[in-house]
C-alpha cells in the first residue's frame, strides 16, 4: 500500500458524481493515508465493507475532542450536553434512547396525510406562480421545513432565522467569526425557545421532552439543534437534488412516471446515487490498532467516505448508474450503526411523498436552464443545488 498521505479529494466533474479520486483510491487501497488541510495525518475509507466496519468498530469514536492535533493548536471542544452526535455509548445510547420512540415507522406514517397536505400547499403555490418557478424556495425547501416545525415545536414564521443560520454554519467557505456568530444566534433563538416550552409545553416533541424527561436546558437546546438542523436542511437539498437528478435522466423519469409503485426503490436508489453528505463522517482512532491493512494510531481521524462507499462496485451492480429499477438496499446515505440516522423513516416518508406528488402534479416537467447552468453547493457539508429552475 501506498505511503504517501493524499488530501481529501473534493473536486467534482459533473453535478451528480463525487469526486473521481475517491473510486481511484478505492480500487487501490480503500484504506488510504490523509493529510488534512491543518497538516495532522489521519485516513481516508472509501470501500463500502471497510466504511460499513468502521461504522460498527467501537474503537472508532465519534468524539472530536480526543482528536491528536498539531503543536499549538488546540483541540476541538468536548461535544455540549446533549449533541449526543458527537458521543459515544452511554451517553449517546441515554439521548438516543430518549428520541427513538417519536420516530417509529408507525409514527411517521400517522404523519403521512399531513405531509400530504403541507406538499400539496406548495404545488399549489408554484402552480399559481407559473412557470419558469424555482423549486428550490418554492418547493424544496419549505416542505421538510415546516414538517419538523410542526414535529418539533418550533414557530413557521421563524423559518428565515434558522435557515439563514444554518446556511452559514455548514459552509465550508465561511470564516470561523462567521461560523461562530451563526452557531450563536441559532443557539439563542432555540435555548429562548426551550424556556418558552417549559413554561408553556405544548402537543410537540421538545413538548414532550420537558414533560417527560430530565433534561436540562443545555441539553434540550442542543436536541433541538440537531433535530431542527438534520430535520431540514438535509432533506430539502435531497429533494430538491433528486428531482434534478431525475430532469436530468429522463429515462429513469420516464420509468418512475410509468410505474408510480416504483416510488420507494427510486427514493433508495436516489439516496444512494447522490449521498448528499459529500464529505463522509469522521471519526477518531481510541487506541493502536490494524484495520484495513492500515496502522492507524490513537487519536487519528478517520474519514469515512459515504459517496464512495454507496459507489462501490464489489456492493453495488453498475454503481456509476442511476437505475431505480436495480435494489439499492445497504446504502450509507443515513450512517449505519450505533449512529444511523435517527431521522431515516422520516426523510423517506417526505421524499417518496415529494417525488410522487410533483410528478403527478406537473406531467410535463422539464428543466428552465441547462444542468450546466445550476449552481451547485459544492462548498457546503450538505450537498445540492442553489436553484432548481423548472417549467411545464
Amino acid at each position: 500500500m501506498t505511503t504517501s498521505r493524499v488530501p481529501l479529494p473534493t473536486t467534482r466533474s459533473g453535478p451528480f458524481d463525487p469526486p473521481a479520486e475517491l473510486g481511484a483510491l478505492r480500487a487501490r487501497t480503500p484504506v488510504a493515508p490523509l493529510s488534512f488541510p491543518d497538516g495532522t495525518a489521519g485516513w481516508l475509507v472509501t470501500g463500502h465493507e471497510q466504511v460499513r466496519a468502521a461504522l460498527l468498530d467501537p474503537r472508532f469514536s465519534a468524539r472530536q475532542d480526543i482528536r491528536t492535533m498539531p503543536p499549538g493548536q488546540p483541540a476541538p471542544p468536548a461535544a455540549a450536553p446533549g449533541f449526543f452526535v458527537r458521543m459515544d455509548p452511554p451517553e449517546h445510547t441515554r439521548y438516543r434512547r430518549m428520541l427513538q420512540a417519536q420516530f417509529t415507522p408507525r409514527r411517521m406514517e400517522l404523519l403521512a396525510p399531513r405531509i400530504e397536505r403541507i406538499t400539496q400547499e406548495h404545488l399549489d403555490a408554484v402552480a399559481d406562480h407559473g412557470p419558469p418557478a424555482d423549486l428550490v424556495p418554492g418547493f424544496a425547501v419549505p416542505v421538510p421545513s415546516l414538517v419538523i416545525c410542526e414535529l418539533l415545536g418550533v414557530p413557521y414564521p421563524d423559518r428565515e432565522l434558522f435557515q439563514r443560520s444554518t446556511a452559514t454554519a455548514l459552509d465550508l467557505t465561511a470564516g470561523p467569526d462567521q461560523v461562530g456568530a451563526a452557531l450563536s444566534e441559532l443557539n439563542a433563538y432555540l435555548g429562548e425557545l426551550v424556556a418558552r416550552t417549559r413554561r408553556e409545553p405544548g402537543d410537540h416533541l421538545l413538548g414532550d421532552l420537558v414533560r417527560d424527561g430530565d433534561l436540562t436546558d443545555a441539553e434540550l437546546t442542543a436536541m433541538a439543534f440537531l433535530l431542527l438542523v438534520a430535520g431540514h436542511e438535509t432533506t430539502a437539498n435531497m429533494l430538491a437534488l433528486g428531482v434534478l437528478a431525475l430532469l436530468a435522466h429522463p429515462d429513469q423519469l420516464a420509468a418512475l412516471r410509468a410505474e408510480p409503485a416504483l416510488a420507494d426503490d427510486a427514493v433508495e436508489e436516489l439516496l444512494r446515487y447522490l449521498t448528499i453528505m459529500q464529505f463522509g463522517a469522521m471519526r477518531v482512532a481510541l487506541e493502536d490498532f490494524d484495520f484495513g491493512g492500515a496502522r492507524i494510531a490513537a487519536g487519528e481521524a478517520v474519514v469515512l467516505s459515504l459517496p464512495a462507499a454507496n459507489r462501490d462496485p464489489a456492493r453495488f451492480r453498475n454503481p456509476e448508474a442511476l437505475d431505480l429499477r436495480t435494489p439499492s438496499g445497504g446504502h450509507f446515505a443515513f450512517g449505519h450503526g450505533a449512529h444511523h440516522c435517527l431521522g431515516h423513516q422520516l426523510a423517506r416518508l417526505e421524499l417518496r411523498i415529494g417525488y410522487t406528488a410533483l410528478l403527478r402534479r406537473f406531467p410535463e416537467l422539464r428543466l428552465a436552464e441547462p444542468v450546466t447552468a445550476l449552481p451547485m453547493r459544492h462548498g457546503m457539508s450538505i450537498y445540492g443545488v442553489y436553484r432548481l429552475p423548472v417549467a411545464w
